[in-house]
């Protein structure tokens, strides 16, 4: 069990607006919510950089920029301009999608080489490096192959879900990743997380980042449990 103060769980948070059609009011909006709850980073579509960014400019939240996003198609040279482009506008941190083709294909030396070439990218600049599953899609047997490789590459985290499949993060699916990984990797969720109880049982099976886009009502919804039982902690 670990204690959690409100501030380190809103640290867990990757605040999230992915949606096609937001508008700068929008990421205005998102930013804010960021700095008023100190979560650790606002997940938006890359083209949204630097505007987020230049809100942001200042504070400890990072901005984290969704590459090939949602579906992975694209070949590793557009992610990897993808990335570079992201991170010369203000990312800190990159989130890109695998080309599940390779995958199902067993192109396993496409998606290890994909892998380095992206997580090579934000070593050199220090930038934190995800990379997305897309489960909903994957076998358990797939799901641990990339997991594999991911413990051999290491980027900083392997992350369940877009949020944009068929199906979001289970905590199934961070148990298996994150028995894999171990410590050497840390592991994100993402994807269907609404409410209080299902982000904690991530946090439960070895989650360590929650992507969602209903932060502020998980947050206010631990805050009002922490001050109904009187505590200023919580124990996971």
């Amino acid at each position: 069990m670990t204690t959690y103060s409100l501030d380190d769980l809103c640290r867990l948070v990757d605040h999230t607006n992915l949606k096609p059609y937001a508008t700068r009011e929008d990421m205005q909006k998102l930013c804010e919510e960021a700095k008023a709850y100190h979560f650790k980073m606002v997940a938006i579509n890359q083209t949204q950089t630097k505007l987020c960014a230049g809100i942001l400019k200042g504070t400890d939240i990072h901005v984290g920029a969704a590459i090939s996003f949602p579906l992975g198609q694209t070949s590793i040279a557009s992610k990897v301009f993808e990335t570079k482009d992201a991170i010369a506008n203000g990312a800190d941190e990159i989130d890109y999608v695998i080309n599940i083709t390779d995958l199902k294909a067993k192109n396993y030396d496409y998606i290890k080489e994909e892998m380095e070439q992206i997580i090579s990218i934000c070593r050199e600049n220090g930038v934190l490096s995800k990379v997305i599953f897309e489960n909903c899609y994957l076998t358990k047997k797939e799901i641990a192959k990339l997991a594999e490789i991911a413990k051999e590459v290491k980027p900083d985290f392997i992350k369940t879900s877009t949020g944009f499949g068929s199906g979001g993060a289970t905590a199934e699916d961070v148990k298996l990743m994150k028995s894999i990984v171990g410590s050497e990797v840390k592991v994100k969720a993402a994807g269907g997380i609404r409410d209080a109880g299902t982000f904690i049982s991530m946090i439960e099976n070895g989650a360590e980042r929650i992507g969602c886009s209903a932060g502020v009502k998980i947050i206010e919804s631990i805050k009002n449990r922490l001050e109904q039982e009187g505590k200023d902690s919580i124990e996971i």
